[in-house]
């Protein structure tokens, strides 16, 4: 099913904010999304933007009728992607960009698909329940994939920083495989850990061990030869620990911890596992945030 673009213009309203000027030089973009009486996005100049037309639960006609649905930004900060109240539709938009639809994932399948988007904003991967994959969408293209291989059997683990390869495991036999974004088989590797991060080399990844989500542990993993590095021990702050993982475009291994705070990003040593603090988030005062990179759950998105 192809996607097709919806021409009228949906209503955003701007609130300013005040004592976070923003550089002239740098371009504004989302900064994190929160949900007060409705979605809003929070800008990195500190303006406030409301997103009226988001659903924030599932409707009353759906599989889970009252669950949360997803709201998610695009890792660059750049583009953000909702279910429509008027229909269901799962859309994407940028600040100053028009809807596009995404007709083939409903808010009708909230709870037993999650969607996970590229960190350019242009390709969705929903997993389900059953276990497999139920959608795959070139957003910029306007194009649903079909299954790579013709089965739905895989799990998705991520996609790579510049968001030109998939990273998948199949369900049955647990063969890594590294798709582009035309879903060819570009490099595929037999291990028997779970990558969950793919770098811009397109063979290096990175899969957390030990007692998830308790842990501060991970392992390397070179797909090419599918052997694995010793286990690096993460030196994250007491009571801290390895919540999300992943790639920067310049192939550093990045750590984000859930804090009492907020969130925490670090810059992981892969010799030494020393972790560097780059920056820290405060969490706002709202029962459900969403950073930039979020899939659909995340440790840090309720507030407990």
């Amino acid at each position: 099913m192809r996607l097709r673009t919806v021409l009228a213009t949906v209503l955003l309203t701007a609130v300013p904010l005040s004592g976070h000027p923003a550089a002239a030089a740098t371009p504004v973009t989302i900064a994190y999304a929160q949900r007060t009486q409705t979605w809003e996005l929070v800008l990195t100049n500190g303006d406030v933007v409301k997103v009226p037309e988001a659903l924030a639960v599932a409707p009353s006609d759906a599989v889970n009728a009252g669950a949360r649905t997803a709201f998610l930004v695009s890792g660059d900060g750049r583009h953000f992607f909702y279910f429509r109240k008027s229909d269901g539709r799962f859309a994407e938009r940028t600040l100053h960009g028009k809807e596009r639809v995404i007709r083939s994932i409903e808010a009708y399948t909230t709870g037993e698909e999650w969607p996970s988007v590229s960190d350019d904003g242009s390709f969705v991967v929903t997993g389900t329940s059953a276990p497999g994959l139920g959608v795959l969408v070139d957003v910029r293209k306007g194009k649903t994939l079909p299954q790579p291989g013709g089965t739905d059997e895989w799990s998705f683990s991520g996609f790579s920083p510049d968001s030109k390869r998939l990273l998948m495991q199949g369900v049955l036999g647990g063969r890594v495989t590294v798709f582009d974004r035309g879903l060819r088989t570009r490099l595929r590797s037999k291990t028997r850990l779970s990558p969950v991060a793919l770098a811009n080399d397109y063979v290096t990844a990175a899969a957390p061990v030990g007692s998830w989500p308790k842990s501060r542990k991970l392992r390397l993993v070179d797909l090419r030869t599918g052997k694995a590095s010793g286990t690096i021990t993460v030196r994250l702050p007491r009571g801290q620990y390895v919540d999300d993982l992943d790639f920067d475009k310049a192939g550093r291994l990045i750590v984000r911890s859930k804090t009492r705070t907020g969130v925490a990003i670090y810059r992981v040593s892969k010799t030494t596992g020393k972790a560097t603090p780059l920056r820290t988030i405060t969490r706002p005062d709202v029962k459900v945030w969403v950073l930039p990179g979020d899939d659909e759950y995340e440790p840090w998105t309720e507030k407990q």
